[in-house]
């Protein structure tokens, strides 16, 4: 459910990339990008110790 909330707010940025200028653009796509990351870091490693 959390992933489908940031998928949504992902398509919110890019619907208003068109209103902002590409830095600030890519600087927001750039911390989901990170977030992500590191999501599936700690699931990754949630799933290993699960084991």
């Amino acid at each position: 459910m959390f992933l489908l909330a940031l998928l949504v707010a992902m398509g919110l940025l890019a619907g208003a990339a068109v209103h902002t200028s590409m830095p600030v653009f890519l600087t927001a796509s750039a911390v989901i990008a990170l977030w992500l990351l590191a999501f599936g870091a700690r699931e990754g490693l949630a799933r290993r110790r699960a084991r």
